[in-house]
């Protein structure tokens, strides 16, 4: 399951700082949608397992592209609707 953290628990969890994180959603090395949400004007949520395999991975970016090609394809947006069946009932 895919865990969102505040800034202060990403700052713990991926030992970054506050400015860090913020210079990399400003540059784009976090993608927004993917690393982190904006759930308010004044609200951040980072994706802290994307962020962690992302440092893991910064040199290798096939292997964190499909780190997210996995996250994205574990979205409910993205499951797919079970068929629904017409139960035909004979009277």
């Amino acid at each position: 399951m895919v865990q969102f953290g505040s800034k202060q628990e990403a700052i713990q969890a991926l030992k970054l700082s506050g400015t860090t994180l913020r210079r990399y959603r400003v540059q784009g090395v976090l993608i927004e949608g993917i690393h982190w949400v904006r759930v308010n004007s004044r609200c951040i949520r980072y994706n802290l397992e994307l962020i962690q395999d992302w440092l893991h991975n910064r040199h290798d970016p096939i292997a964190h592209q499909r780190a997210i090609h996995i996250y994205q394809s574990s979205l409910l947006s993205k499951q797919k609707k079970p068929s629904q069946r017409v139960s035909s009932k004979r009277t």
